[in-house]
């Protein structure tokens, strides 16, 4: 006697004991997804994928840009007191940190009034953060939006329960259960993408403020020491 089987035969002895037979969720997953409530469920599916994707591949950047290499900032003041910029401007090249890049373009407009490179550095770390902000806000987006359709799909799924209420000859659970499952479920769905969304917003605006905040210290080191020589 195979193993489905007996499970079977258990199900069914503990619903005669009990009255309620369990329902797999995926069966109620497939009962919600019906003509309206399938496009529900497939936009939020969708929203929920690449809301995903973005908070990994952001994480990963920003990680990355968080690594900011050891010592930079004093190699950087040992080759421009030494005279060497090629060497400076070569050693931030070949770092990956928003910083580096930021600095490189410090140092290519060395020679200039420091208002000039002042201005150089500020806007190239302005570009540098709208870098590190790049798709996030779709996670904003989908933290507000998603409960917004998820609630939809309950309007309509209780919409479809009246119009099948108004239609039927008699009160069954069969009838209205479709529609309330549409609107549960898509509830449901809404709420967990929103938070999924809400949550990994919040976490990658942490960490960008943190690299922000390594991005103005070496800015300012960067221009308290092109300062020193005039003191």
């Amino acid at each position: 006697m195979s193993f489905p089987f007996l499970l079977q035969v258990e199900q069914a002895a503990e619903a005669a004991e009990t009255g309620v037979v369990k329902v797999p969720i995926w069966d109620i997953i497939a009962e919600s997804s019906k003509g309206f409530g399938l496009i529900i469920n497939v936009t939020l599916a969708l929203m929920l994928g690449y809301s995903i994707f973005v908070f990994v591949e952001r994480f990963l950047a920003l990680r990355k840009a968080s690594k900011e290499e050891a010592g930079l900032l004093s190699k950087i003041r040992e080759y421009i007191m030494d005279g060497k910029i090629d060497m400076a401007k070569d050693y931030c090249s070949r770092s990956h940190s928003p910083s580096a890049r930021m600095l490189e373009k410090g140092i290519s407009r060395l020679g200039k009034p420091l208002e000039s490179i002042s201005a150089s550095v500020e806007n190239t770390a302005k570009l540098e953060i709208s870098r590190l902000e790049q798709r996030i806000s779709f996670l904003a987006t989908t933290a507000g939006a998603a409960p917004m359709i998820g609630f939809l799909g309950t309007t309509v799924g209780m919409v479809i329960v009246f119009i099948d209420l108004q239609n039927a000859t008699a009160l069954e659970l069969g009838i209205i259960a479709p529609g309330i499952m549409t609107a549960m479920i898509t509830t449901v769905a809404g709420l967990v993408v929103g938070i999924i969304s809400y949550v990994g917003y919040n976490y990658l605006v942490a960490k960008i403020g943190r690299v922000v905040y390594q991005m103005e210290n070496a800015a300012l080191e960067f221009m308290d020491m092109l300062n020193e020589p005039s003191k």
